[in-house]
């Protein structure tokens, strides 16, 4: 039975039908394809023609398997799991790629044993180490490792944002930034604080927020013997002692040391509340007000005095009344004072 059964499937696989195929050929460049629906979406390559447009960012491409592969980037869904660890992608090529891992004897970097998926990240890698940045981009001479890193950098130049908020109109040039955006949207928070309960939806913001139980400082001034726990910080105290401000309100000739505190300011202008409260319909242009507010709904006081114990839902609150406490005298200064101060105290 076994001998039969294996003599009819070879008869199949040597069908006559298959043989007498006809297959067709471009008039271009003799390519056979098999129907004239591959003939017909291989003759775009030679006219240019790509009649399906991505209706997220405009990109146009010649059928629509690749249409449907590029819509994949915007949506996020990563449908492609790997059964080893649990990784997922967005394309079935990419898990195909990623399954290398997991396969012995990967290529690894000669100087600090790193291992790669192939070569080709092995060679981006190891340009680490060598400083060699062949990649540098036309409009401002700055260089990269790879091509990849340029491409993303050049959306700055371009102004392009191909990956729009599925909640909102507001669009991204990076997919990292988009993920990190929806979540204001979702409340989704992955990332807990390994010293408390408080949870995060960005891992910058676990980490910075860690350094409150650590007293982690890594950020050291320039200019004087002042630590700070993150880069922000750091940057905001600098500019009292340079007295630089880089970013100017495209409304106004005001001009700011941070670039959070023009974002803030221009909301001014253009009358934008992105910051939705919670617990009721109430919006704010700044997040720091939206989470004061939300504080008159849920009652929590998370500033403590440190001379009494009694608390305060609002920091300028706390100061007041540790003035009890200390006796000092509160004194109003004008804004150009107070700068001018501050910045006397570093001379």
């Amino acid at each position: 039975m076994e001998e039969t059964h294996h003599v009819k499937m070879r008869g199949k696989a040597h069908s006559p039908k298959r043989k007498d195929k006809k297959w067709v050929t471009c008039t271009q460049c003799g390519k056979s394809l098999a129907n004239k629906k591959n003939l017909k979406i291989h003759m775009m390559i030679h006219t240019g023609e790509k009649p399906f447009t991505c209706s997220q960012c405009g990109k146009s491409f010649r059928d629509p398997s690749s249409l449907n592969r590029h819509m994949l980037i915007h949506s996020g869904k990563k449908t492609h799991t790997c059964g080893q660890c649990g990784k997922s992608f967005l394309l079935a090529s990419s898990l195909n790629k990623h399954f290398r891992v997991h396969i012995k004897g990967k290529p690894s970097c000669s100087l600090c044993g790193k291992s790669f998926a192939n070569e080709v990240n092995l060679r981006n890698h190891q340009k680490i180490h060598t400083s060699v940045r062949e990649y540098v981009c036309s409009e401002c001479e700055k260089t990269f490792f790879t091509a990849a890193n340029l491409q993303q950098h050049q959306m700055i130049h371009t102004g392009e944002k191909p990956y729009k908020c599925s909640h909102c109109d507001k669009r991204f040039s990076q997919t990292s930034h988009l993920k990190a955006h929806e979540r204001t949207h979702t409340g989704v928070k992955p990332y807990k604080c390994s010293h408390c309960d408080k949870r995060f939806n960005q891992l910058g913001a676990q980490k910075t927020h860690e350094r409150i139980h650590t007293g982690e400082k890594p950020y050291k001034c320039s200019h004087c013997s002042k630590r700070f726990s993150h880069l922000l910080s750091l940057k905001a105290h600098e500019s009292i002692h340079t007295g630089e401000k880089p970013y100017k309100c495209s409304h106004c000739d005001k001009r700011f040391s941070q670039l959070p505190h023009l974002k803030s300011h221009e909301r001014i202008h253009t009358g934008e509340k992105p910051y939705k409260c919670s617990h009721c319909d109430k919006r704010f242009n700044r997040l720091g007000s939206q989470k004061r507010h939300e504080r008159t709904h849920t009652g929590e006081k998370p500033n403590k005095c440190s001379h009494c114990g009694k608390r305060f839902s609002q920091l300028s609150h706390l100061k007041v009344h540790e003035r009890i406490h200390t006796g000092e005298k509160q004194v109003r200064f004008s804004q150009s004072e107070t700068l001018k101060n501050a910045q006397e105290c570093h001379v």
